[in-house]
């Protein structure tokens, strides 16, 4: 197959090394110059206990490429996508689709663009990490998720699986796509509330002091995917029953253990939230990742108090007011417990 991927980071960049090994067509985009040049003159570099190898395929920074495609792989960060969708438009073939490889439920401002019926989405959770220009970590496999929005199982769809096979052999194809993105977005929401510390993915959701939290932090956010009928799916030790009010005793602290177990596997220790914020600098997905879920719980009457409280923390964190450590999560186990910012 031909594809464009516009963002050769942590998620496109991996995958498109894997598809351009496996011998398809790949192009990539990113708007890091210095990251083009290093893959226009060295190959894209995976690196880690996964697999060890060079991909060379054509690289660009967006004012650099010419063409149409078929499939245009979108995997930029979820904040930059609407930014990134009036350059990569006009090299969307009529007949072609967008596959957004992303964080978050993007999928909505994509359809919002080139339409539902050209827009496909996936669900990921490998582990990965941009460690220095045209060089990327591999460190653990994850599920490996396509499907329609609309929940047809098309040959487009079935298409694009078999050939990100060639990624990862498990690649499937859902039904209900949104159940995996909304059961992303409650494991997402931990993953952020882990970022505000600096303990590694698996020690901070071990810890029992700060379940509760992790606990709450998810049940807002099904809550919301179940105001608009969505029923979450499970996925590499998450189990969204579990976070329910109904779920049996100590379901959740099974799918927390399941999930500790999950990354404790993987050679990524610490999330690409924790590195924007403590190695990179950066703001974070935080308003595309869970911003988005206060909005929508907001159309819905469902109350996200909690979920509000950690993107004002995780701001708070980008602009220098409050630091990473024990003090940023027990704000945040105050809001859990009904007391006043801190």
């Amino acid at each position: 197959m031909r594809f464009l991927i516009w963002g050769a980071g942590a998620i496109g960049g991996t995958i498109g090394a894997f598809l351009s090994r496996a011998g398809h067509d790949v192009t990539f985009v990113d708007v890091d110059a210095e990251h083009v040049a290093a893959i226009g003159r060295d190959g894209l570099r995976i690196t880690g206990p996964i697999e060890e190898l060079t991909a060379r395929a054509p690289a660009f920074v967006p004012d650099g490429v010419e063409g149409e495609w078929e499939r245009v792989v979108l995997a930029t960060k979820a904040h930059h996508t609407e930014d990134a969708l009036p350059d990569l438009l006009p090299h969307v073939a009529a007949s072609g689709c967008v596959i957004s490889a992303q964080n978050g439920l993007n999928e909505l401002a994509i359809a919002d663009a080139v339409g539902a019926a050209r827009t496909v989405g996936a669900f990921l959770n490998f582990g990965a990490d941009v460690v220095g220009p045209g060089v990327i970590h591999f460190g653990g496999r994850g599920a490996v998720v396509l499907g329609e929005i609309d929940g047809r199982i098309t040959p487009r769809v079935r298409a694009l699986r078999d050939a990100w096979a060639d990624f990862d052999e498990r690649a499937k194809v859902t039904e209900n796509l949104w159940g995996y993105l909304w059961g992303k977005e409650a494991y997402g929401a931990m993953l952020f509330a882990t970022a505000l510390g600096n303990d590694a993915i698996a020690d901070a959701l071990a810890q029992p002091a700060d379940r509760d939290v992790y606990v709450a932090l998810a049940r807002e956010v099904l809550a919301v995917a179940a105001a608009r009928g969505v029923e979450p799916e499970a996925f590499d030790g998450f189990d969204p029953a579990a976070y329910l009010p109904e779920a049996e005793p100590g379901a959740s602290e099974a799918s927390l253990d399941a999930l500790v177990a999950f990354n404790r596997r993987s050679a990524k220790t610490h999330s690409g939230i924790w590195r924007d914020l403590a190695v990179r600098k950066r703001p974070t997905e935080v308003d595309a990742q869970l911003g988005i879920v206060a909005r929508l719980g907001a159309e819905a009457g469902v109350p996200t108090p909690l979920t509000d409280r950690l993107v004002e923390l995780v701001h708070e964190v980008e602009r220098g007011a409050r630091g990473q450590g024990r003090d940023a999560l027990e704000a945040l186990a105050a809001a859990a417990a009904g007391e006043e910012p801190t």
